[in-house]
């Protein structure tokens, strides 16, 4: 039990890491939560025009998911790769640092999702690159991405990642419950609509 609590607590850790602000403010482009959405996230990241850093923040939030699922796996077996991964993503959404007012958690479920089923993770970016590609709408693509993920992890995974991917699932759609209220209204900002403000 305490093996589990600790991986837990450990991808708490990693996943509370923000790297959206951090490279924002190395980069010399102030507090990202005032810009755009406010939020720490690639998406906002990437409304400051610095696509190399918003692909940067992509690419750390989705990597300190995934190697704290790994560590675990690797440390103490699946049940705490798979508790790693909750707390990854607690971490992420509600970082300690930040006063628990962290990001929306796409990448680092898509990290994780990759790093505990990787046929899980990957149906799940190829749904996203597809639904972008469709509609250009970062909030609709991830979260159709992540819908689909319950049922495709308890195809491969059985009932642990099932219930992984449920957490995750319910977890980034209420992240995103602003997203989902503009998207019925049909208000919701586009890829590239640059810093339009989107709360």
């Amino acid at each position: 039990m305490l093996t589990l609590v600790l991986a837990a607590l450990l991808g708490y850790l990693l996943g509370s890491i923000p790297f959206g602000l951090v490279l924002t403010r190395m980069a010399g482009l102030g507090d990202i939560r005032q810009i755009g959405s406010g939020n720490i996230g690639a998406t906002n990241v990437l409304r400051t025009g610095n696509k190399p850093l918003a692909l940067a923040t992509l690419l750390l939030d989705s990597g300190k998911g995934a190697i704290a699922a790994l560590l675990a796996l690797w440390w103490a077996g699946p049940e705490a790769a798979v508790l790693a991964a909750g707390g990854a993503m607690l971490g992420h959404s509600f970082p300690v640092w930040l006063g628990f007012k962290g990001g929306k958690g796409v990448a680092t479920a898509l990290g994780v999702l990759l790093a505990v089923s990787w046929p899980v993770g990957l149906l799940a970016c190829l749904t996203w690159i597809v639904m972008a590609a469709l509609f250009r709408i970062s909030s609709l693509s991830a979260l159709t991405a992540i819908a689909i993920s319950p049922l495709t992890g308890w195809y491969f995974g059985g009932p642990l990642v099932g219930g992984l991917c449920l957490f995750i699932a319910v977890l980034v759609f209420i992240r995103h419950e602003a997203n989902i209220r503009r998207l019925l209204k049909g208000e919701e900002p586009k890829i590239g609509s640059g810093k339009k403000k989107a709360a």
